[in-house]
């Protein structure tokens, strides 16, 4: 638990974890491999067989494309420049 947490206290995101369920809309933690799988906080912009496509609210103009698993990676090259 994170000491500086307030007891009781919630994360203010909920995640899906399921790739199986992933829909336009649902929140995910995604990870960029250079950066030591450090969570990033992404929408599902839309969801393909093979893969989804995610937009981090930091670069609402930017889509990424990610692996459709539980917790999404975008490429380096895609999510870095």
């Amino acid at each position: 638990m994170d000491p500086n947490a307030k007891e009781g206290e919630k994360c203010p995101f909920e995640f899906n974890f399921d790739p199986a369920t992933f829909k336009a809309g649902d929140t995910v933690s995604y990870r960029v491999p250079s950066l030591a799988g450090f969570p990033f906080v992404a929408t599902i912009k839309a969801v393909h067989t093979d893969y989804i496509e995610i937009v981090d609210a930091s670069e609402p103009d930017k889509v990424l494309r990610a692996t459709r698993e539980s917790r999404p990676v975008v490429r380096n090259e895609d999510a870095l420049s």
